[in-house]
């Protein structure tokens, strides 16, 4: 059953993860890869806000596994860095490597820190 629950999950951060990268990235022309460290963001802070509630296994396959893993991208991230340090933006490859790695830790204890609070 738990496969299902993943399968779910995916089936709704897929998309959120498309929809979300466009709308970013259609507001401004910067080279920088907004949308994909935008959905990074927040699928950490997700993941960080399951992983502090303490939720079932159930909820996790669903959230953590299923929607965070399908709306986070690890190699769309690394393509995207690779194609600014090959086109010369050295700058831009390396504000996203460390930001995309800072941002995300950040995110994902603030969601943990957040979900602890309300949890009590």
């Amino acid at each position: 059953m738990s496969w299902l629950l993943v399968a779910l999950g995916a089936a709704v951060g897929a998309p959120l993860r498309y929809l979300t990268d466009r709308a970013v990235q259609s507001r401004h022309e910067s080279a920088f890869p907004w949308g994909t460290f935008t959905v990074n963001a927040a699928a950490c802070l997700v993941l960080g806000a399951t992983a502090g509630a303490a939720v079932s296994t159930e909820l996790y396959a669903l959230l953590g596994t299923g929607l965070c893993g399908a709306l986070s991208t690890y190699s769309t991230f690394s393509y995207e860095t690779l194609r600014l340090a090959e086109t010369g933006r050295w700058p831009l490859a390396a504000a996203n490597a460390a930001g995309s790695v800072l941002v995300g830790t950040g995110a994902l204890v603030l969601g943990a820190e957040l979900a602890g609070a309300v949890r009590g």
